[in-house]
């Protein structure tokens, strides 16, 4: 076994010559259909796009072997306290049936629960964290103890849990129980877990390499240390179908489905199985992203230097990420708009948007939805770029959210096309239909086009708001009097064992 140096990248891949088959023109001309994202029928559902992965006569993967490591040592105090949130309990709406969840039919669903059109009180704890994602229909929390919980679909063993079985309560994963983990991340079929110590475990989904393990094992039913030996990892996040980690220097280490560039590795990693079959080179452990670009509108590409990055976000298939100097960047599949670069392209590295490139409108945070993003600029206004709905146009570049200017904005959550904001201690939601009750506004106007302050949620401190494809999650804080005397009013879901 190879010891790799612990310089530069830790990561040797040995490809084999790339096209065996004759791409020459001998095979059957098809016309490839014209690539656009998978479809919202199987958003969340089971099968995941990518076939079944690369045989391993293409890659050789170095595995870092994890017993000779220095045993992990505890991230600074002061940076651990500066990624604490204010912890409080949970509230839950929107569509609860788990293995519905982006689906059009109903089979092999045992028990159909009724969606919560309000929110409703969901367990007695209370916790400190909460994740889910655009793509998910599971929900990951960390409960005052610093221990991982998880509960909702499980097909890929995403919760981490003994067992692939649904889980309709939060549970404490066993794997992952003497361990104090700090942040969670969650794609559609695969979860991230960040410890006190700058480590990161994976698990469920694999068949692109986003459990960043080394390898494209199928399934990773108990969370696994990633393939990663540099500085400890300060932040984490999923897009569908692949990961982002950020170290404490400032570097994006990306890993799983390279498809539209989401990675930010320059390439879409495509090539030819055979002549009528493609697939993809997956990242299986992470990579570090060497370039950041600017481009000038006649196409003119420079390199940005210095670029140390402090928040990003992912969509399905796109990454935004912010860095020190409040400059944003974004990569991956271009559809919509998402990127904000007033065009459709999908970009393989990150790039400037020029938009945000103004002293003092720089940003400051970050939130992307399935086919949109969200940021919030230095002066607190929100703009939104993509499309947040199935139909009609998309924002080609950000565009203000006039509706919110003046609020001062807590915590943003995205769903596949809704959005739900706590802020100057309301909750504003808006998407428009089909929606499934995530949006809390009651059964009686299901959707909005427009933000909309969510009915009994006003004078709440809401510090976590999170949603999957379907479903919202709130943390309360019922420290707050007033907060907590609205919080016990609230209906209460419960689970029947």
């Amino acid at each position: 076994m190879v010891k790799p140096e612990t310089s530069g990248q830790f990561h040797f891949l040995i490809m084999s010559a790339k096209r065996k088959a004759g791409g020459n023109g001998n095979g059957p001309n098809k016309r490839r259909p014209k690539k656009k994202e998978s479809d919202y029928e199987d958003e969340v559902s089971e099968e995941s796009d990518a076939e079944g992965g690369q045989s391993s006569s293409n890659q050789v993967e170095v595995l870092i072997p994890n017993d000779d490591m220095d045993p992990p040592t505890k991230l600074p105090d002061d940076l651990l306290a500066s990624m604490e949130k204010t912890p409080g309990q949970m509230l839950i709406a929107g569509m609860v049936t788990w293995d519905l969840t982006g689906k059009r039919d109903r089979k092999n669903v045992v028990k159909v629960r009724p969606n919560l059109y309000s929110f409703h009180r969901f367990t007695e704890e209370k916790y400190r964290f909460v994740a889910s994602s655009c793509s998910a229909a599971h929900t990951i929390l960390i409960n005052m103890d610093r221990r991982a919980m998880a509960f909702g679909r499980n097909p890929s063993g995403q919760l981490g849990l003994p067992d692939t079985k649904l889980c309709e309560k939060p549970t404490i994963i066993p794997a992952l129980e003497n361990i104090n983990v700090v942040q969670a991340a969650v794609g559609r079929h695969h979860s991230l877990f960040l410890t006190d110590t700058g480590r990161v475990f994976a698990c469920g989904d694999n068949k692109s390499g986003q459990c960043g393990i080394g390898n494209t094992t199928p399934t990773v039913s108990t969370p696994t240390l990633i393939n990663y030996r540099g500085p400890p990892i300060i932040r984490i996040g999923c897009g569908a179908e692949f990961s982002v980690i950020l170290d404490i220097k400032g570097n994006l280490h990306t890993f799983g489905l390279p498809e539209y560039g989401q990675l930010g590795h320059n390439t879409d990693a495509k090539y030819f199985v055979n002549a009528n079959k493609l697939s993809f080179h997956f990242e299986t452990s992470p990579k570090k992203i060497v370039l950041y670009i600017e481009k000038s509108k006649e196409g003119h590409v420079t390199p940005v230097d210095n670029v140390q990055i402090v928040d990003f976000a992912c969509g399905n298939n796109h990454t935004v990420a912010i860095d020190s100097k409040k400059r944003v960047y974004s990569w991956g599949f271009g559809g919509f708009g998402r990127l904000g670069h007033a065009e459709p392209k999908d970009e393989m590295v990150p790039r400037l948007i020029k938009f945000f490139d103004i002293q003092g409108r720089g940003g400051r945070s970050v939130y992307c939805g399935a086919t949109y993003s969200l940021i919030v600029n230095e002066l607190g206004v929100l703009f939104l770029f993509g499309q947040n709905k199935k139909t009609g146009e998309a924002n080609m570049y950000p565009k203000p959210v006039q509706d919110l200017s003046g609020w001062n904005i807590t915590s943003v959550g995205c769903s596949n096309t809704s959005i739900v904001i706590s802020a100057d201690d309301t909750l504003i939601a808006w998407g428009a239909s089909p929606t499934y009750g995530e949006l809390g506004i009651g059964e009686f106007q299901k959707s909005s086009t427009v933000p909309k302050e969510v009915p009994k949620m006003d004078s709440m401190k809401i510090p976590q708001v999170t949603m999957g494809y379907s479903h919202t999650v709130l943390l309360v804080d019922t420290d707050h009097e007033g907060t907590k005397a609205k919080y016990d009013k609230l209906p209460e879901y419960t689970i029947d064992d």
